[in-house]
């Protein structure tokens, strides 16, 4: 299998592509030994190909709970009683107080998140003031998590000058259903595919550890390479009580470095991003960067604690990497 390996990490390195087959054997990886080739194989072709600088990314919960969507991980569907917090969208000056903060600590981007299938007039109009505040008064790269946008409204959203669309496909094509039922695939894809028709990069991954098999996160991997997306931030399930998912099994931390590092083939030169769930990876998913992750979202999550960005900036130093420095 080192062998293996080592021939596939060689063919990316010479800007080639591995085929699903070979990704496939990769997910065989048990060995003590052979795990660590593929880590330290995926850490080398994110170090030539990408460098070592890190991108840090933080997001704010800009709206909260009460969404109509029945996610099966989620803590904001009303499918759900999970007790989580529910407001409405954020003032303008509550999230520009946020963003100076992030910019201050070091952060590459700040992106406003909010719940629903997708935001829509008054508060979509909102959230447009709130990025032409924000636009006018920070340096740091915009982003947005706003749901199923149409291209009209993407257009809009890249005026005010956000850079990259936030938009998680969460799983295989073929798992997908058994996540959630009211929206479809397509209609992710096809908000993909509108916000790089209006000129932003995509930032679009999934949630590993939610009854998928390896060969749906290999389809994930690749699904999202042919989408050709800029960002791929990896979710590790952390199960919310009161969901449907609140009772899945913990994946190992072995099983956690094998996917990222096999994503990292997949997408050599694609900031692979740790993102929720950290707290379920040993140290905050330090050992991750070893692997083939050069990104995190930083700070606190959604309805989950993360890691400070204080902690993350030492311990990415102590991994003699660096963050990324803003322009």
């Amino acid at each position: 299998m080192i062998k293996f390996i080592k021939s596939l990490e060689k063919k990316v390195l010479e800007g080639q592509k591995i085929n699903f087959e070979h990704a496939i054997k990769l997910t065989l990886v048990k060995e003590k030994k052979d795990l660590e080739q593929l880590c330290n194989s995926a850490k080398n072709i994110q170090n030539v190909l990408c460098g070592k600088e890190v991108d840090l990314c933080t997001i704010m919960n800009a709206k909260s709970g009460s969404c109509p969507e029945d996610c099966k991980f989620c803590a904001q569907s009303s499918h759900y009683k999970t007790g989580t917090e529910v407001y409405d969208l954020v003032s303008k000056e509550e999230a520009l107080k946020l963003a100076k903060e992030n910019q201050d600590e070091g952060v590459n981007r700040f992106s406003l998140v909010t719940s629903g299938k997708g935001i829509i007039g008054k508060d979509f109009e909102k959230v447009l003031d709130i990025y032409k505040e924000l636009s006018k008064e920070i340096k740091i790269d915009l982003c947005a998590s706003l749901g199923i946008l149409d291209y009209r409204q993407l257009i809009r959203l890249r005026e005010t000058g956000v850079t990259m669309y936030h938009h998680n496909l969460e799983t295989s094509k073929e798992y997908y259903n058994k996540i959630c039922t009211t929206h479809s695939y397509e209609e992710r894809i096809d908000t993909i595919n509108a916000a790089k028709k209006a000129g932003m990069d995509v930032c679009s991954g999934g949630i590993i550890g939610m009854g998928e098999t390896l060969e749906d996160r290999v389809k994930l991997a690749f699904k999202l390479n042919e989408l050709g997306v800029r960002s791929i931030p990896i979710n590790v399930l952390n199960p919310i009580k009161g969901t449907p998912l609140e009772n899945s099994k913990s994946l190992s931390q072995n099983e956690i470095m094998k996917t990222i590092a096999i994503f990292r083939f997949v997408n050599p030169e694609t900031f692979i991003r740790l993102a929720g769930g950290r707290n379920k990876i040993d140290e905050f998913g330090k050992y991750c960067f070893n692997a083939g992750a050069n990104a995190t979202i930083t700070g606190n999550y959604l309805t989950t604690s993360g890691n400070s960005t204080i902690n993350d900036k030492k311990m990415i130093s102590s991994l003699k990497l660096e963050v990324r420095k803003n322009d």
